[in-house]
């Protein structure tokens, strides 16, 4: 059996989908009991997990984990978990953004390395889905307000990211290593909304806003601080240094990785005047 934290969110779903279809036994972890999942799918509470027997690996969301990811590994250790997948981040390895963020990442890479278990992290670029934050504003006005445009990324499809994670949950020969995990093309903010644009059939446009507006808006819409301060703190560092690029999805998986322009095509409903993510 697999444990999948952050079962909910766009990687731990698409990484619960893609063992279910192997044939693996799958127990996602997810406080709201009406969560639907693929058919086979156990759904477990928290609270649940120490019950588990026959945990196999985990894949590790920091973020969904919080300060219970410690327990939870040790817990599962104790009932014969082999392995854990955790869910990292580039600015790990190339700092950018505010420093507690990656402070935050890297302490649940030392969690994970210090387990006992076989580890295998994955450092994320920023994914795909963060730009359906731009729903509303596509829908609404065709236009994407935001600060930094010349910032530059790597952006990665998170189905990739899963399929990595669902690789390394099940191929004991990934223990130990470390992957770096972007998109093979760098872009920016205005070339993420001309992509959107092509894939919509319409045209889009991208307007420089500044950082405070930026801030101001998305508190307005009831954002907590921390969210502003996450993507804001990047795109500044990012708008003076691109974030990394790297091949690894295209070494581990044998193809290249997804583009956003792709991501875009597939998610177009999404964006589309009344659509439903």
């Amino acid at each position: 059996m697999f444990l999948i934290t952050g079962a909910t969110g766009v990687v731990g779903r698409e990484t619960v989908r893609l063992l279910v279809e192997q044939g693996a036994k799958v127990a996602a972890v997810s406080r709201n009991p009406h969560s639907h999942f693929s058919a086979g799918t156990e759904l477990v509470h928290p609270a649940e997990v120490a019950t588990l027997d026959e945990v196999e690996g985990i894949l590790l969301s920091p973020r969904a984990a919080g300060p219970q990811a410690a327990d939870l590994m040790a817990r599962a250790r104790e009932r014969g978990a082999r392995r854990v997948v955790v869910l990292s981040a580039t600015t790990v390895q190339y700092p950018a953004g505010l420093a507690r963020f990656r402070q935050q990442f890297q302490a649940a890479e030392d969690l994970a390395t210090g387990s006992g278990l076989d580890w295998t992290v994955l450092r994320c670029a920023d994914f795909a889905a963060n730009t359906l934050a731009w729903t509303g504003q596509v829908q609404a006005t065709g236009t994407v307000r935001g600060a930094y445009p010349q910032a530059r990324t790597a952006t990665v499809d998170e189905r990739d990211i899963a399929a990595v994670a669902a690789l390394a949950l099940t191929d004991p020969r990934h223990a130990g290593q470390t992957y770096l995990l972007t998109g093979e093309q760098s872009l920016s903010q205005p070339e993420k909304v001309a992509a959107l644009g092509a894939a919509l059939g319409r045209t889009l446009t991208f307007t420089e806003a500044t950082p405070e507006e930026i801030r101001r808006g998305m508190l307005a819409a009831g954002l907590p601080d921390e969210v502003p301060d996450r993507l804001l703190g990047s795109l500044a560092d990012y708008a003076r240094n691109p974030g990394p690029t790297t091949e690894t999805v295209r070494r581990l998986l044998g193809r290249p990785a997804r583009t956003y322009a792709v991501w875009a095509v597939d998610h177009r409903a999404a964006f589309a005047a009344g659509g439903d993510r």
